[in-house]
C-alpha cells in the first residue's frame, strides 16, 4: 500500500478533555445538590440570562409569529423531510412474535422512552436544523413527552427561528437553557418537565461531557466529539466544489476535522491550493473557525488506488463521507464505516446539515466503526417477552435444570424443575437436586452438600 500524507494535522493537548471533565463533573454535583436555583445562577453566570426559564405559551406564539414566512417555508420544507425519512426507519421496525419450539412462544414489541431531552445548540451559530433532527425524530418514534433546551442570548432568550422549529416538531416543554445547565435541568426534571430517559443532541465539549457523565443513569444518543467529515475524490472530481465542501464543514468550529483522500495528485495540490482562499473569503466568525480547523486539524491523503482510498476512509470512520469519483455504486458497496454517506457532486453535506432528511446527528471521533446516527431506533426499546405451555415447559425445564447445574447455580435448577409439577405439594415435589432428569446429559451427579449414605 502506497499511501501518502500531503497535509497531516497537529494532535490535540490531552489536557483539555482533564480540565472539561473536572468542570463538567463540579457543575453536574451542584445541580444535583441547588436544584433550580443552582440552575438559574449558571444560567446567569455562563449565558447571560436573567429572564424566565420556561418559555411560556404566549412567549412561543410571540417568537413564531415574528419568523418570516419563507424562513417558516423552509423550515417546513426540511421537517417534512426529516420526518418521511424517520417514517420510513419506523416501519421497519416491528412488534413480532414465533414459536420456538412446540408451545413455547416468544417475541418483542417496540414502546418508546417515555421522555427525551433534546439539546439545540446555540452558541456561535443558530442550529435550527438541530431542532428538527432531534425533536422530529423523537416524536415520530411516538415518544409522549419531549423537552427541549437551547442556549438562550442575553435580552432576547432562544432566537425566534428555533423556537419555531421547536414547537412545529411537537416540543412540549421549551427551557432557555444551554450547556451542562441544559443538560442537567432534562436529566434531572426540572422547571416542570419529566425526568428524561434519554439525551440527545449535538453540543460543544462540555455538553458532550455532561452526557457522557450521565449515560447509565440516563441513556445518550452517543458519545460525540468535534463534527468532521471526509471527501474521496479522483480525477473527475472537480476540485472547486471539494474545496467548498471541505470549507464549509471546517467553519463548524477550530476543532472539526475535514480530510480528503484521493487518487489524483494534481486535484489534492489544487484543493490545498484553493482552500486558504476561499476560507478568506468567508466572513468572520466563519472564516476564523475554518481557518483554525484547516491549519490545525486537516488532512490530505494520496492514495495509489481506490481501494486503498477505501481502506483509509474506513480507518478514520468519519461522521460525514463524502464520495465523488467515479463508479458510485462500487463505492455504496465497498465503504463500511462512516456515520452518513454522500455520493456524487450531486449531494452534499450540508444537504444532509439542513433539510435532505437523514438525521445529521452521527457518530464522530471514529464511532462509525460500531454504531450509527440519531434514529427512532434511539427513543425505542426492543423488549421480549415469551410463554409456554405445560408440555413444552417440561422439555425446557429438564434441559434448564442440567444446564444450570453444569454452572453450578441450583437455584436455577430447581425454579425451573418446578415446572415440571407446579401444583404437587412437599411430599411430591420433584425438587430432588440428585435427580438423574437433571444431571444425566451431562455426566456425573453433583456431590456438593448430597447427604452421606447411612449403613
Amino acid at each position: 500500500m502506497a499511501i501518502t500524507y500531503l497535509k497531516q494535522a497537529t494532535p490535540r493537548p490531552a489536557s483539555e478533555n482533564a480540565d472539561i471533565r473536572d468542570i463538567v463533573q463540579v457543575m453536574l454535583h451542584t445541580i444535583t445538590q441547588g436544584g433550580e436555583e443552582a440552575v438559574q445562577r449558571y444560567a446567569k453566570q455562563l449565558d447571560g440570562w436573567e429572564g424566565e426559564i420556561v418559555l411560556s405559551d404566549e412567549a412561543r406564539a410571540q417568537a413564531c409569529a415574528r419568523v418570516p414566512e419563507t424562513l417558516k417555508e423552509d423550515i417546513r420544507f426540511a421537517h417534512d423531510n426529516i420526518r418521511r425519512f424517520a417514517q420510513a426507519q419506523q416501519a421497519t421496525i416491528q412488534d413480532t412474535e414465533i414459536e420456538v419450539i412446540p408451545g413455547l412462544i416468544a417475541g418483542q414489541k417496540q414502546i418508546p422512552v417515555g421522555c427525551a431531552g433534546c439539546y439545540v445548540p446555540g452558541g456561535r451559530y443558530s442550529h435550527i436544523a438541530s431542532a428538527l433532527m432531534t425533536i422530529t425524530t423523537a416524536k415520530v418514534a411516538g415518544v409522549p413527552q419531549i423537552t427541549a433546551v437551547s442556549p438562550a442570548r442575553p435580552g432576547q432568550g432562544i432566537p425566534d427561528a428555533i423556537v419555531y422549529a421547536m414547537d412545529l416538531c411537537g416540543a412540549d416543554l421549551i427551557l432557555n437553557l444551554g450547556g451542562v445547565q441544559g443538560i442537567a435541568a432534562m436529566e434531572q426534571g426540572l422547571f416542570g418537565g419529566q425526568p428524561a430517559d434519554i439525551l440527545v443532541g449535538p453540543g460543544n465539549a462540555y455538553v458532550a461531557e455532561a452526557k457522557r457523565q450521565l449515560f447509565g443513569k440516563v441513556g445518550i444518543d452517543m458519545f460525540a466529539g468535534p463534527t468532521d467529515s471526509l471527501v474521496i475524490a479522483d480525477e473527475t472530481a472537480n476540485p472547486e466544489t471539494v474545496a467548498w465542501d471541505l470549507v464549509s464543514q471546517a467553519e463548524h468550529g477550530v476543532d472539526s476535522p475535514v480530510w480528503l483522500v484521493t487518487t489524483h495528485r494534481a486535484l489534492a495540490q489544487a484543493v490545498m491550493a484553493r482552500v486558504p482562499t476561499l476560507i478568506e473569503s468567508m466572513p468572520d466568525p466563519n472564516a476564523a473557525a475554518a481557518r483554525i480547523a484547516w491549519q490545525d486539524r486537516a488532512e490530505v491523503v494520496l492514495c495509489e488506488t481506490r481501494e486503498e482510498a477505501a481502506q483509509v476512509s474506513d480507518s478514520y470512520a468519519p461522521e460525514h463521507l463524502h464520495v465523488q469519483a467515479d463508479n458510485l455504486d462500487w463505492w455504496l458497496g465497498r465503504l463500511t464505516a462512516y456515520g452518513s454517506l454522500f455520493l456524487g457532486e450531486e449531494t452534499t453535506v450540508a444537504f444532509g446539515d439542513k433539510t435532505s432528511g437523514p438525521n445529521h446527528v452521527l457518530p464522530t471521533s471514529g464511532a462509525a466503526r460500531y454504531t450509527g446516527g440519531l434514529s427512532v431506533h434511539k427513543f425505542t426499546k426492543t423488549i421480549t417477552w415469551q410463554r409456554a405451555t405445560r408440555s413444552a415447559a417440561h422439555e425446557l425445564a429438564q434441559r434448564t435444570a442440567r444446564i444450570s447445574r453444569m454452572e453450578g447455580m441450583e437455584g436455577h435448577a430447581r425454579a425451573a424443575l418446578r415446572r415440571l409439577s407446579p401444583a404437587s405439594g412437599p411430599a411430591s415435589d420433584p425438587l430432588d437436586p440428585f435427580d438423574p432428569l437433571a444431571t444425566s446429559a451431562l455426566g456425573a451427579e453433583p456431590t456438593r452438600g448430597r447427604p452421606k449414605t447411612r449403613t
